[in-house]
């Protein structure tokens, strides 16, 4: 006999066919089973990747790292294996002022100067055909076409990510994708083996407050912020560096939908965000968003209660403010989907002069794995040449031949240095604007470790939820009861109510409640990701490090920027509808950016009490209020009777008061406000005394104009939840 990694292995050469069925039905149970690499080398730690001394930078030299990685990225073609469906924007970019103090990077350093961008949002688990309004991540990714070439902030609207260290990606994102023996969920995390994998490993928890917060779901790709994550650094002429955490701050707000209305939008239109962007774009009203920068002095690394390579945490804005130095405004839809959205290839690897990385372990591996990535998904080393990834700058090197190379390359030389044509291309020096690296100093020994600084998994998660209002963590707790109450392995739900309590107790006993589970005191299983090598895994139970009352302002939508501006609302009529009073509405909304779409019981054209007729945005059999932000209802008495007497138009009106959005009446409109479950008395008359819902049985349109308008720009009027009579 001979043993092979403790095992037993006996010297028959054939065990008998009963023999290898059972064996092979052992090993789909997972039983036994010893973790090696592709080529059968055992290893010894699945968590870190190899790096020079436990904060240095990640080593080339990892093959476990680059098989791992390298089997990930080819797993899917030609489709993104993540942030496969997206929907992108042309634009340009100019900054406020000159930022030559912290970088010599040239597009953020002369106001006048409007930087070509190209910016592509998504979800990420999903596939390309799967619903816009996913629970999910969104991509927020941006391509600067500057004139030292091309620079990509590759970012999402959540500013940490699930893990620490790029060794788990693969892990993650197959947790995360459908369940691989069904294919099923698609697009969703509320299932085992998503719950399974972040029950054990609890620096997931930051990034679970954000996704199962409204940030999951938002109201618009328009309306939602921009992180690059990691922290990078900004390098200047005199080669000082300064750590930067780099934001994207809407100017239209951060805002989000219900969960009620993501799941009936998923089914009225998954397009959604796609059409809400395209059509914004066409009818003028551009997007736009501040880049912000948190700036920290290279002697300040060490200041904080967190580690700034950690991809977990935040740097809380009242710790360091977000300086806006610049402004995004996208102004041109794509003219063909595939050649620009589908091919954009974007890399954090793709920095100009004046930006350079750090040592954050994710990043580091993003570092490889993207242009990985584009070899599997665009098949090709030439995926640069594609138009919409071709710098605006001159492109000068050596590079010859390969799969789709468009550059023809005349002359005999295609090395460096030469004489023969000239010594060109040639070096240029840094002081010149070549790209130089930051001359970081490197000392440590060779390890799979990560550094103590990146082990308290609960505070910056505490800090979220306690800064949330009181409506959001509501939806918070919702969302955990929906995601949680989808797993159907309990050991799996006990370990999430343990690590919820480690956050919230009120939260996890809460979840517990509506799940039906017992929030347990302690766990069986140890959570034994990321332990330090001198801690015994039996040991180590993670425990909360927070402060109390702690709380960051920025971190609520609560706090955002309010607008009605580019608003859609949805006008209720039919044939009789009060001529005069639709017009002045119409023209009072549009005024303030606001649109307005005819949403009637046929398609076609309705005719008013006057004899004018209006053709028709919408039937309410092609159309539903969750796609909408707001309802109106004009005067009209032959009009209202036809929509009291329509069950869809009663609907519509229903569910625009539940999910909290302002709701509008003019004269006889007045009557369908009475005849809904939750209408209002009699004596009211035009002031927004019902929280959002603004009535003028006088028909004065300039009464109810301006209050709707204040209703609108409120984005949702949350105190109506706790109304639960209303059919919907």
């Amino acid at each position: 006999m001979k043993k092979l990694r403790g095992k037993k292995i006996g010297v028959k050469a054939v065990p008998e066919s009963a023999k290898i069925k059972e064996l092979e039905a052992d090993k789909e149970l997972g039983d036994g089973q010893i973790l090696t690499t592709n080529h059968g080398v055992g290893i010894s730690d699945n968590q870190n990747s190899l790096k020079a001394h436990e904060r240095g930078s990640t080593l080339m030299e990892d093959f476990i790292l680059r098989e791992k990685i390298t089997h990930f990225d080819h797993e899917r073609i030609p489709e993104r294996i993540v942030h496969a469906r997206g929907s992108a924007a042309h634009g340009f970019f100019q900054v406020y002022e000159s930022m030559q103090k912290y970088t010599k990077a040239n597009f953020l350093q002369d106001p006048s100067v409007k930087t070509p961008v190209f910016v592509r949002f998504s979800t990420v688990a999903g596939s390309r055909g799967s619903t816009d309004l996913a629970r999910d991540v969104r991509g927020f990714s941006v391509k600067f076409y500057t004139a030292e070439g091309n620079y990509d902030f590759v970012g999402n609207n959540v500013p940490v990510f699930f893990i620490q260290d790029a060794m788990k990606f693969p892990d993650f994102v197959h947790a995360v994708k459908p369940e691989p023996h069904n294919e099923m969920p698609q697009a969703a995390s509320a299932h085992d083996t998503f719950w399974d994998f972040i029950s054990l490993v609890p620096e997931s928890m930051h990034m679970i407050m954000w996704v199962m917060s409204d940030r999951a779901i938002p109201r618009s790709y328009r309306m939602m912020e921009g992180f690059g994550v990691h922290t990078f650094r900004l390098i200047n002429q005199k080669g000082s560096s300064h750590f930067v955490k780099f934001h994207w701050k809407p100017l239209l707000g951060v805002h989000s939908v219900l969960w009620d209305e993501a799941l009936k939008i998923s089914g009225k239109d998954p397009d959604f965000h796609r059409r809400d962007l395209w059509e914004a774009i066409e009818n003028g009203d551009f997007p736009e968003w501040e880049l912000g920068v948190q700036i920290v002095r290279e002697e300040d690394e060490h200041k904080f209660e967190f580690d700034l390579l950690d991809p977990t945490k935040i740097i809380p804005e009242e710790v360091v403010p977000v300086k806006r130095i610049g402004k995004m405004t996208l102004n041109r839809n794509p003219d063909n989907f595939f050649a620009e959205t589908e091919q954009v290839a974007f890399h954090p690897g793709h920095l100009v002069p004046g930006i350079d990385f750090t040592n954050d372990p994710l990043l580091q591996g993003r570092l490889f794995s993207y242009t990985d990535t584009q070899l599997s998904r665009l098949g090709s080393p030439n995926f640069h040449e594609i138009p919409i990834n071709r710098p605006v700058c001159p492109v000068h090197n050596n590079q010859r031949d390969g799969h789709m190379r468009q550059t023809i390359n005349r002359g005999r030389v295609s090395y460096e240095p030469n004489t023969l044509g000239g010594g060109c291309p040639m070096q240029l020096s840094a002081e010149n604007g070549g790209f130089s690296s930051f001359p970081e100093r490197v000392d440590g020994s060779k390890v799979r470790d990560r550094s103590r600084s990146f082990f308290d998994h609960f505070s910056q998660a505490a800090l979220f939820y306690d800064s949330q209002s009181e409506p959001e963590q509501m939806h918070i707790m919702k969302a955990l009861r929906f995601e949680l109450g989808k797993v159907e392995t309990q050991s799996i739900q006990e370990r999430m109510l343990f690590l919820l309590s480690r956050i919230d107790k009120r939260l996890a006993d809460d979840v517990g409640a509506g799940i039906g589970v017992k929030v347990p005191s302690s766990i069986a299983e140890p959570l034994n990701q990321s332990v330090p090598a001198d801690i015994p895994v039996k040991d180590y139970q993670p425990l909360p490090i927070r402060k109390s009352n702690q709380k960051s302002a920025a971190l609520s939508m609560a706090n955002t920027i309010f607008s009605a501006k580019t608003r859609k609302i949805a006008v209720l009529v039919a044939d009789g509808f009060d001529d005069v009073s639709l017009s002045a509405m119409v023209k009072a909304l549009k005024s303030e950016g606001i649109q307005t779409k005819i949403v009637a019981p046929h398609g076609g054209f309705i005719e008013g009490m006057r004899g004018g007729k209006i053709r028709v945005d919408f039937s309410f059999a092609t159309i539903g209020s969750v796609l909408f932000d707001g309802a109106c209802i004009p005067g009209g008495q032959k009009s209202v009777k036809t929509l009291l007497k329509l069950p869809e138009a009663v609907l519509f009106v229903n569910e625009t008061y539940k999910h909290c959005k302002a709701v509008a009446a003019l004269g006889d409109g007045a009557e369908i406000i009475q005849g809904v479950p939750w209408g209002i008395g009699k004596d009211f008359e035009g002031k927004d005394k019902e929280d959002g819902v603004v009535i003028s049985r006088k028909g004065n349109v300039k009464t109810v104009a301006s209050g709707f308008v204040a209703a609108i720009a409120k984005h949702r009027h949350w105190k109506r939840e706790a109304t639960d009579n209303i059919p919907v």
